[in-house]
Formats: structure tokens, sequence, C-alpha cells
């Protein structure tokens, strides 16, 4: 992520750093370096530890009701309850030994996984699976019988419900060491269910009151215009716009007792609407700090005019023959997310800001043909600032502009529809743009409008806003946006940014998460917070079961991704951020002093029942300031060498063999789902760094501009295509990774180390059928080099990383066959003799011939 200056209203991607990034100087310990291990055996023995409460425990969600106690009621309905910005104060899969990793994944849904009669009953029955050789789920047969036509399924049509909440129990189950922490959870849970019965009473269920966007903002009937907004803290307001020729005068607003201001505009006389579709309009308010027009909070279209720094909200409402409609069912989602991580706006080979139609028609058939299932979408809601990557949002309902108009962006998701491609959001909830010109802040002109007030509502490190997650009408702004994608555009999910910031009021700064529990369940826990991250999840999930909800989470909180009706946080997954830190330690280090046992420490240090989408470098990595790992490995020498017809060098070998390597053991054993940020799939030799000119900060400081270039603001899809580079035998390698996860489903497949050898530099396991062998050694290649393996028969090369297609040296025999012997090696009952040469990397499938 790229971030502000604080005070500076500049941001640049190379001075601060976001959430999801570890290694800013500002917060050196924020690394994940948490040993989950004692959690990866459900029959773990729990540690006692202290229970304590968040600071914000103190007041008991029944305060939620403002101060003056009212009920929100626009336009004559009970829309639920309507505080003042204050008026609620924030109050293991695997076994690990010397020897031995074996880890027993979650199959089917997690409506699945709760319908079991026992998590203790169903750990024994897997790890059954998994040590003695039994069948594999019904479901993963149909995965790896052959490549999966994720087009052909659809989601079936469900009822919208929102199921009641439990009993928050079964989180003991499933971890132990959390009956230390009972107390914090039992309050965390009273308060997710008091504010269920809350909604429930006051504004009819989680369902109506994420459609907040039916009430708030403009919505339009048979007889003409309504427009609301919640400001509290104006005195006046007025609606103003081309439509009545911006006359303050001409359309003023009443006040409710609730701090909602409302203002109708019957149709013209013709019939026609009384703002033409496409008018530029805003609300002008008296307010503490003065008179402003403001962008409306809901406001779902604006656009920065040509020459022009402050953006126009633009009244969108399209003629019926103008709005897009979607053709294709939704996909159904899959077994194994295989996520391809893009910004449309640099998504062009071209040095331009691309666009939605490009996106579509250039970069979605890549992603398919790669073979990746699902597209996450960076930067999507409206931003003023192009360089904050998407990161510090201004208009929250609104699709960022640059890249084209909301129908455009429909017809990109369709497509990927009928491509068989999930389309995920990297939604932002986790902070605001401080920006008072286009944005939410001081937006009634008081600073506890949307935010809390004084520090508690600053982020020193991203120069932003902070939401108070304990106020009604953030609550309902939030979840209704979280509704409003998913509802008008068709999105399958989200990726929540900057998680760990909001579950904790130090936000992940200078914090080193050890894997204590008192670091996630004391005074530093953010209650409101993770009890809204609960309720999204909640109704997400009960609205469209189908969505998918992943959250980057950096502290490795326990229950994160344990469904909401057990006591979990109910994300699906959680982003497994350490191993790209891991790499990145390890690749400042000579490869004779890289540990094997380190490696798959990291790759399988994650919670039990807790899914994980691994990645070996994201766009943080990819940011200028930092390196890609290609630049790591490789450096100056991509550019002088990756053309095949000048000789190579021992740099770009390595790089090259090393790349390749990283990201099939990432994937192979590092999580239920994996991403990709685009271009790294072939070692994009460039950083981003988005246009920018040259500043003064107020203290003084010069920072250097780039002349506003889009140089380095693009991905160069042309050097992974060329077959005269050396960068398509990287690109290659991906897409046949991708096509082997495709046809086997292995990140969803049992998993078991069998051989974590330091002197041989070899890393040997399973995944379901297959068997996977890497060599790290630099010089080392060894014939007839005994595998482990579970099941006895035939064994076929299914992918081998020295393929001369993809930059390999052809050292493997691809027709050759390999058959097991009976007899116990490294703990498995069978096992086959191979030849692994040095910085390679194999994998084996069990033939049924």
């Amino acid at each position: 992520m790229a971030f502000a200056l604080s005070g500076s209203g500049i941001r640049f991607a190379a001075v601060v750093r976001g959430p999801g990034v570890r290694s800013a100087p500002a917060q050196p310990d924020r690394r994940t370096s948490l040993d989950l291990s004692l959690l990866l055996r459900k029959d773990s023995f729990p540690r006692t530890v202290l229970s304590g409460n968040s600071s914000n425990e103190s007041n008991s969600t029944s305060k939620i009701v403002a101060a003056s106690g009212k009920v929100l009621i626009p336009g004559g309905e009970s829309d639920g309850l309507s505080p003042s910005s204050d008026s609620v104060s924030s109050t293991g899969v695997q076994t690990e030994n010397p020897q031995e990793i074996s880890e027993t994944v979650e199959e089917g849904s997690k409506a699945e996984m709760a319908e079991t009669s026992s998590p203790v009953e169903e750990e024994e029955a897997k790890t059954e699976i998994v040590e003695t050789g039994g069948d594999i789920t019904s479901s993963t047969e149909e995965m790896i019988t052959g490549e999966e036509s994720m087009s052909e399924e659809v989601v079936e049509e469900k009822p919208r419900v929102v199921p009641p909440p439990g009993d928050g129990q079964r989180i003991y189950q499933y971890d132990p060491m959390l009956e230390g922490h009972r107390g914090h959870l039992e309050y965390r849970y009273s308060r997710y269910k008091e504010m269920r019965s809350l909604i429930d009473q006051h504004e009819g269920g989680l369902d109506a009151f994420s459609r907040g966007y039916e009430k708030l903002g403009f919505t339009r009937s048979a007889e003409g215009i309504t427009y609301r907004e919640w400001a509290p803290g104006a005195y006046s307001a007025a609606l103003v716009g081309d439509f009545n020729n911006w006359n303050p005068n001409a359309d003023a607003m009443t006040k409710n007792e609730y701090g909602v201001w409302e203002i109708f505009l019957p149709n013209n006389a013709d019939g026609s609407p009384p703002i033409p579709h496409g008018s530029r309009v805003k609300i002008r308010m008296d307010t503490p700090s003065g008179i402003k027009d403001s962008i409306p909070a809901w406001i779902k279209y604006s656009v920065q005019p040509p020459g022009e720094i402050p953006y126009s909200a633009i009244y969108y409402d399209p003629p019926e023959d103008e709005k897009y409609v979607f053709q294709h069912p939704q996909p159904k989602r899959p077994k194994s997310l295989r996520i391809y991580e893009s910004h449309v706006g640099m998504s062009s080979p071209e040095p331009k800001i691309n666009t939605y139609a490009g996106f579509r028609d250039d970069v979605l058939p890549r992603i398919k043909k790669l073979g990746y299932n699902a597209v996450q979408i960076m930067a999507i809601q409206e931003h003023s600032y192009y360089a904050s990557f998407g990161y510090h949002v201004t208009n929250f309902f609104a699709p960022s502009s640059r890249f084209g108009t909301p129908e455009d962006l429909k017809s990109l998701i369709d497509r990927a529809h009928e491509l068989g491609i999930l389309v995920l959001m990297d939604i932002v909830h986790s902070h605001s743009s401080n920006n008072t010109l286009d944005g939410l802040n001081g937006f009634d002109g008081t600073d506890t409008h949307y935010f809390h007030s004084g520090a508690r509502g600053y982020h020193w490190m991203w120069d932003s806003r902070l939401f108070n997650y304990g106020s009604w009408e953030v609550l309902r702004f939030l979840l209704s946006n979280a509704r409003w994608w998913l509802e008008e555009y068709k999105f399958d999910g989200f990726r929540f940014d900057g998680v760990t910031s909001m579950m904790y009021t130090h936000h992940g700064l200078q914090v080193a998460f050890t894997g204590n529990y008192n670091e996630y369940f004391g005074l530093a826990t953010d209650v409101d917070a993770v009890v809204y991250l609960m309720l999204v999840n909640d109704m997400i999930h009960g609205l469209y079961p189908e969505a998918v909800t992943v959250g980057e989470d950096v502290s490795g909180m326990p229950a994160f991704c344990i469904p909401v009706q057990d006591g979990g946080v109910g994300f699906d997954y959680r982003l497994h951020m350490a191993i790209a830190d891991k790499w990145i330690e390890l690749l400042k280090q000579p490869d004779e002093a890289w540990t094997m046992g380190d490696i798959v420490h990291t790759l399988t240090n994650r919670r039990w029942l807790e899914k994980c989408v691994a990645y070996a470098e994201s766009h943080d990595q990819a940011l200028v300031g930092d390196k890609t790992i290609a630049f790591w490995l490789m450096d100056k020498d991509m550019y002088d060498f990756m053309a095949l017809d000048r000789p190579s060098t021992p740099r770009i070998d390595r790089g090259i063999a090393l790349h390749k390597m990283i990201r099939l053991i990432t994937m192979g054993l590092g999580g239920e789902g994996y991403l990709n940020f685009m271009g790294n799939e072939f070692g994009h030799p460039e950083w981003i760094d988005f246009p920018r000119s040259e500043q003064f900060l107020p203290d003084g400081k010069f920072v250097p501009g780039n002349n506003n270039s889009f140089d380095k603001c693009r991905r160069r899809f042309d050097l992974g295509d060329a077959d005269y580079l050396r960068y398509r035998g990287m690109q290659e390698f991906d897409q046949a990774m991708q096509h082997l996860e495709g046809k086997y489903g292995f990140m969803t497949s049992p998993q078991y180390v069998s051989r974590k050898d330091e002197g041989d530099k070899m890393i040997i396991f399973e995944r379901g059928d297959l068997v996977f062998v890497f060599n790290f050694h630099w010089n080392n290649s060894y014939s007839d080099y005994r595998v482990g393996c579970l099941k006895p028969g035939k064994y076929k090369v299914v992918l081998d990383s020295d393929d001369p297609l993809f930059g390999g040296y052809s050292r493997i025999d691809h027709d050759a066959e390999f058959f097991s012997y009976d007899g116990h090696y490294d703990n498995r009952p069978c096992s086959f003799l191979v030849y692994a040469p040095s910085r390679t990397a194999v994998v084996y499938a069990l033939c049924e011939d």
C-alpha cells in the first residue's frame, strides 16, 4: 500500500507503507513471528494465560443508543438508531516434529463443517485419512479427476437469510488454549449478539440494515428524487448543483432530530427527473468549521474534471436502455482459490492509465489462460490521489472514474464471470482518506462524524482517519457499502484491507506478535471493530452464500477464520503474510544459510481449520523502495542478460531457478489458496512508481518526483509473452503450476512433509496423490534419491522446473516411470527412487494405470 505523508496532502509509495507491509522502518517488529505449532493439533496441551478485557469494554452495548435516545426515521419509516458520532464508546492443520508435518484440511464449506457432530471426531477422522492413507473426500476426488471447468458451474439461487447468532462455544473445542480467555471472548460474543438483537429490533435485521443506500444518498421514485444525508454537526444544509445553478437558497434541506438532512425534489412538469443524469451535485453546509461544499457521502459516482484538483460528485442514474444488464451467472466458489491480484490502471503495457474495458478485453483472457480462477482488483473505490494505490478512499460507494464508468466496471465483471473467474474486490474499511475536500473527513464540520476524535481517530503512519465502529450510523454505512458492491456490481467477495489495524488500538504498529494470547485478547483489542467484522461476515455469508471473504491480518488472531456462529470472526481465509517476509529474509542471505526446517515451518505455521491464502510476494513487494523476488535474485543483470540469444550469467541462472522453486513451494505447502500480483509470474523487472511531481514537505524536506511519469506504473506483459526472452520461461512455469493445481486440487488435499534435510538441502512432501521434491542445493545433484510416499504404485513426472519450456536444462526424463517399494522410509509406508538435480523442483503423480 502507498500512503500520504503527514500534513502534506501528498502521498508517495516510496516514503511510507501501509497495511500488509511489515518491513517499514516505523514498524520493524510487525512481522508475524508467532509459533502456532501448539495449535496444530486439536489435542494440544492448553496453557493457562490471563484473560484481559479491551479498554473499550467498560461500556455496555446497550449504550449504543444516542445520547438523545432517538430513533432515526427518515421518510417516516424506522431506519434504526441514530447516535451521534461518539454515542457509543468503543468499549492445527499440521503436527510438527523434526521429521514430520501432517495436515488435515477442512473439506467443503464452513456450513458443512458446522454440521459435523464433533470437532474432535472430525479431526480424528481426517487424521486417519492423512496417516493411514484413507480415501480423500468425494469432493476432492471430483477435483483431481481433471482440469476444473468453473464456467460450467453456476451459483444456485438460495434464500437470503442471515442465520441467527449461535452460542459461540465451538471455538473452545477447536482451540482449548482459548479457555484462558473465555471471559474476553464471552464478552465479545455477547456484544455481537446484543448488536444483532438491536439491529433486529430497530432495523428489521441485518438484511434491511445493510440496505442503507435505499434510504440515504439519492433515491429515485416515480414522483421524484429524495436526498438524505446524515450530518448531525451541520447547522444548515442545501443541495446545490448544475440543476439549480448552484444556488444555495434554491433547495434548502431540513434536519430531523436525529441529524439527518432531507429534501424531496418532485419531477418536472414533463415527467422528467428534477436532476438530470450526469449532473454535478454537492451538499453545501454551514458547519462548526465554516461554510463548505461536500461530495455526498453515499455518492455513486464522482469524477475529476480535466485541469481541476477537486472532484465533482455526479448524480448517476442512466436511462434504462443505457444501464448494463448482466448476462452471465456468477461462478460457483472453487475449492481452492488461485488469485491474480490486479490494478486496472497499471494493467497496460503502455505508459498510461488503463481502462475497465481494456482490462476486460486484454487482461481477463490472460488471467484465464494462466490458470487463475479469481481476480482480486485493487483501487476500485474512488480515491482522489492515484498514487495511494486506492487505499486512501474518498468516495466509498463510487467506482474509480479514472478507469471508466460504472457500466464499464459491470461489463468487466460480467466478462470475468463468463470466463468462470471470480472477482474479488480489495475493500478498504480499515481507514479513510484525511481529504476534507473530497472525502468523509470533517464532512459535517466536526472531528467526530464518522471517526474517532483526537489521536484515536488518526493513523499517524498512514495519515488517514479511523472509523468509530461503535457508531450506529458508521455500522450502517460500512455494512451497506459492502453489500452495495455485491448487489449492484456482482462482486464475488472481498479482500478486507488492513484488518490488523482495525482489531487493535495500537494498529499493529511497532508490535511483535509472538503468539502469546494476551496480545490478542487484552486491553489493546478494539472490540467494536472485531464486532463489526463479525457483523459484516455474518451479512455477507448469510445473504451471499457463495461470496468469499479474505482478511489481511498479520497478527495471527485466533479464530479469525472460524464461523461467527461458532465464536470466530468469520473470514473464509487469512492472508499468510509471514511467508513473503520470510522469503525476503532468506534472499538477503547466501544459499548456504537457508534452513530447510525454517522454510517448512514458516509455510506450514497456521491454525487448525483456518484457511490461508499463501503468497511469495504481492503488490507490497513491487512498490518503489522495495524489491520483487525476481529483482532480489537477479538485480541489474535482468536488464542485460534476459535475451535468449545472449549468454546467461550465474546470477540469472540461479535467479530463474529459485524464482520457480519459491513460488511452487509456497503454493504447494503454504495454504489452501494462492495469490500472485500481476506481472510477478514472469519476474517483472520494474518496481511500481506512480506518477508524481517534486514536493517540499511542511518541514522543508524535499521529496523528488519522477516528472509525473507513467513509465513504471504499468505492467510489461509483452516481456512475458516474448519467446526470445527468458521471462517467457518463468511465465510458462507459473501457468503450468496453476493448471496443475486446477487438475489435482492439491491446495485443499492433505499434506505431509516427510523430509527436511539440512545437509542435502532437500524438502519432500506430499499433497494428496502428488509428491513434491525440492532440491535447494546450489551445486549437488542426487541420483537414486529415495523419496517416501503414502500410496504404492507407479509415479510419473507431472511438473518439472528444469523443463526447457520453463528455462531449464532438461535434466529430468519425463517418460520415466517410478515404481514404489514397500517398506517404511521417512515415516512413510512406501518409497521410490528419483534423480534430483540441483536447484530444481519436480512433482510426481500417482498413476492409475
